[in-house]
């Protein structure tokens, strides 16, 4: 290896992924560098917004759920290490039909793993939370653990934990390539030459260029948030909609929305969003700006759910999902370099991990292994056809 210095690790890539795992191997004694394009707890990829859900009880697949307490015991951990508003418990609603995958499945994993819930009736939602009107029919499973984290603030507070630990972090430093061989790995960037011992990847979307090797197929995919405004303002039905659940909400159309309290007080308006009704697109090619067609839907779909929310629009702003075929994630040594391992893939339901996937990523390049389930994540995986995993 020619660089003048060598690390034990390099991770590339410091979005939620990328800077939790940097704050879990420089903790672990680990020589870490850190490469990033962009400025920290940037806005061009998956990890900005203001809120994502966390929740428990998870109606995608319950095999999820040993994950998901862990991440919450790494949540808590976070928010007293770093002093940071980092995620906040408000109770969950998951509201459709009987037998849609939103509550049907939320109902079994809850069920499965003993998790506290309720199951509510449209009638029962209306009285207890009054912002909220389910058509007749409908119902909710209400799981108290449930709530949001902030990305933002996720992510700079595991790059200054990071940085407090020792590891150096490089804003601004383009990957544009990697060697692997027996003495470990050697990347290159837009100003030089780094080597270490073992490579972290986390790409985000720019999964499909930089691990194009992986043999799992990622698509890249537009998805807009909104915030909009709500009359009258601050109450709806006697509640303060800086006051109510986060929501998910299916329709018999198969159609999920997702939603958010007013989280910066009611001049920050409610967050919602379509889950998974965007467009194909990469980072070079995503179209930023957003339709008032586009919002005039979204209004008009939250509605139904929220009757109060009658804006108008305060803002709105695009993301991406990076997603597989069958909607798991990849979190693995890659099958075909030895000292490199990845994270990826996280199909628009990751977020929630940030912390645990960090500590998971620590333990595959340390120890070789994790004792957290992570077979579903691996990228030899059977499964490469398209499949329902909603």
């Amino acid at each position: 290896m020619s660089s003048s210095q060598r690390y034990d690790v390099i991770v590339v890539g410091l979005g939620g992924m990328g800077s939790a795992a940097a704050y879990h191997l420089a903790t672990r004694g680990q020589r870490v560098l850190g490469l990033e394009r962009f400025t920290p707890a940037h806005d061009r990829g998956s990890s900005h917004g203001g809120s994502r859900i966390i929740r428990q009880s998870y109606f995608e697949d319950p095999a999820y759920v040993p994950l998901l307490l862990r991440a919450y015991e790494l949540w808590e951990q976070l928010a007293r290490d770093s002093g940071r508003d980092v995620y906040r418990i408000t109770g969950g609603l998951f509201v459709g039909p009987p037998t849609c995958a939103t509550v049907s499945g939320s109902r079994h994993a809850a069920q499965l793993w003993g998790l506290p819930h309720e199951v509510l009736t449209a009638e029962e939602v209306r009285e207890r939370f009054p912002a909220f009107a389910p058509a007749p029919g409908q119902v909710a499973v209400y799981e108290p653990m449930a709530g949001f984290a902030r990305p933002e603030e996720t992510v700079s507070a595991h790059i200054e934990l990071a940085d407090r630990a020792g590891a150096d972090l490089r804003f601004g430093e383009t990957v544009t390539g990697w060697t692997d061989s027996d003495d470990g790995v050697e990347v290159t960037t837009t100003s030089g030459v780094f080597a270490a011992d073992r490579l972290v990847v986390c790409p985000g979307a720019w999964a499909p260029e930089m691990l194009a090797d992986l043999g799992v197929p990622i698509e890249i995919e537009r998805q807009v948030m909104y915030w909009f405004e709500t009359e009258p303002a601050p109450d709806v039905g006697g509640v303060p909609m800086d006051d109510i659940p986060i929501y998910i909400h299916e329709t018999d159309a198969v159609e999920q929305i997702y939603g958010f309290p007013a989280i910066d007080g009611p001049g920050g308006g409610v967050k919602v969003a379509f889950f998974r009704k965007g467009q194909t697109c990469s980072p070079d090619t995503i179209d930023r700006v957003v339709g008032q067609d586009e919002t005039a839907q979204m209004l008009d779909r939250v509605r139904q759910l929220l009757p109060g929310v009658r804006g108008p629009a305060l803002d709105a702003a695009t993301c991406m999902y990076s997603t597989t075929r069958d909607h798991n994630f990849v979190i693995a040594e890659h099958p075909a370099q030895r000292n490199v391992v990845v994270a990826c893939g996280f199909s628009g339901h990751g977020f929630k991990f940030v912390p645990v996937v960090g500590e998971i990523l620590a333990d595959l390049v340390i120890d070789g292994s994790t004792r957290h389930p992570i077979d579903i994540f691996d990228p030899r995986r059977a499964s490469v056809t398209t499949v329902d995993a909603r």
